[in-house]
C-alpha cells in the first residue's frame, strides 16, 4: 500500500477539552506573570483530520497528544493494556505544569 492510500484510511480523531486544573501556589512561586496563557475552554472540541493538528489547538497541547492521535487515526488503541474503557480513546493532559488541560481523544468511525 502506498503512502497516499494509507492517508485515505486514517480515521478522524475528536479532541475534547475536559478539565483544567490550576495550581495557584506553583504559579505564585515559579511563574513570571502572564496575561493570557490558554485559549482553550472546557468543553471545546477539535477534530484532527489525517492526524494533523486542528486549527486553534495549542501547539504545546498538540505535542503532548500527537502520538496518541496518530495511533488512534491508524485504528490502533488499547493503550497500556486496557487503560481506557473505550479502547479507541485516550485521556491526555497538555504540558503546562501550572494549568494543565485534560483532553479526551477518541477515534471516530465515520
Amino acid at each position: 500500500m502506498n503512502q497516499h492510500s494509507d492517508q485515505l484510511s486514517l480515521k478522524r480523531v475528536r479532541i475534547t477539552a475536559m478539565r483544567q486544573t490550576v495550581y495557584q501556589d506553583l504559579m505564585q512561586r515559579f511563574e513570571n506573570p502572564i496575561e493570557h496563557a490558554c485559549d482553550i475552554d472546557v468543553g471545546q472540541t477539535f477534530t484532527s483530520v489525517d492526524a494533523q493538528r486542528p486549527e486553534g489547538l495549542c501547539p504545546s497541547a498538540w505535542e503532548s497528544m500527537q502520538g496518541f492521535v496518530m495511533a488512534l487515526a491508524r485504528g490502533e488503541g488499547n493503550f497500556y493494556d486496557g487503560w481506557m474503557q473505550n479502547p479507541h480513546s485516550a485521556m491526555i493532559s497538555c504540558n503546562d505544569g501550572f494549568r494543565p488541560m485534560s483532553f479526551y481523544l477518541e477515534a471516530l468511525d465515520d
